[in-house]
């Protein structure tokens, strides 16, 4: 049935596309995913056979920022840690030292000030947090001063001063990597990383090694390399983190909305319209 094909709906990174599908699919015309990022697709390879692709970026945005918040929220209260005390059988009281972190006040950092970024920045705001952001360009004065936010041209200031930070960047070539050993050590040690963009954007080696030497105090994740972790991984052992599997677009309203985004694009590109959120190889 190859020749019939015309459009992909990806869910989930399937089915994977090669250059032996793409040779397959002769009247193929477009590639519609479901969220974001495209870091699981050739961008040029694709391009290369004249099929289009396109993201859902509308549909994701708000349900990432509440997962990047739960996370933040849930790390600073040890929440896990204290629900598995709660509920152990052999626990008679609660130890009154089990002190959280406060969060209204708090500095966040947000790396990465896209729509995913900037509506983490709205929520941060309704808690009263010190906003700071690093961007490739940097938003506009009346969007900076709707949630309060200050620009940080360089990252590393960023990291000095921030009590919790949050990656929201796509994973490309330049973010690969992108937190290491010299960046967690630029961190205060009190401070806590929240990853919901990329596992391949933390050096997870480096993180291990801050997370058991106290260079930082907690990490918060919703994403891994791989996913899931080795069940020997060591993360998976460490007190201070919470590792969720990639929840950052699945509540029930969010699916269909990327499934009916996905249908508009795909839609578009059979009629010969221009794609609402067409994604072009860099």
């Amino acid at each position: 049935v190859g020749k019939k094909i015309q459009a992909i709906y990806l869910w989930w990174h399937k089915p994977v596309v090669d250059k032996e599908l793409l040779q397959s699919l002769p009247n193929l015309k477009v590639i519609a995913n479901s969220g974001v990022g495209m870091d699981h697709l050739d961008l040029k390879l694709v391009a290369s056979f004249g099929v289009k692709m396109a993201n859902a970026p509308r549909a994701v945005s708000s349900s990432t920022a509440d997962t990047g918040m739960a996370l933040l929220l849930a790390s600073a209260r040890r929440l896990v840690e204290v629900h598995n005390i709660s509920i152990s059988p052999s626990v008679e009281y609660c130890e009154p030292d089990i002190l959280g972190v406060k969060v209204t006040g708090a500095t966040l950092g947000i790396i990465g000030m896209g729509s995913i970024g900037y509506k983490i920045a709205l929520r941060a705001k309704a808690f009263e947090m010190n906003i700071l952001y690093h961007n490739r360009t940097r938003r506009q004065v009346q969007e900076e001063q709707a949630v309060g936010a200050t620009y940080c041209k360089k990252i590393d200031s960023l990291l000095q001063q921030a009590d919790f930070v949050m990656l929201v960047v796509s994973l490309t070539p330049q973010t690969h990597k992108l937190i290491g050993k010299r960046e967690l050590e630029l961190m205060k040690r009190a401070a806590t990383l929240i990853n919901i963009s990329r596992g391949a954007v933390v050096d997870q080696e480096a993180l291990v090694a801050a997370l058991q030497s106290g260079v930082i105090r907690a990490a918060a994740l919703d994403v891994t390399s791989p996913e899931p972790l080795p069940r020997d991984h060591p993360l998976l052992k460490l007190k201070n983190v919470i590792i969720t599997p990639h929840l950052g677009i699945k509540t029930d309203k969010a699916t269909f909305m990327i499934t009916e985004e996905a249908v508009e694009n795909i839609l578009a590109a059979l009629s010969g319209l221009p794609l609402p959120n067409e994604v072009l190889p860099s």
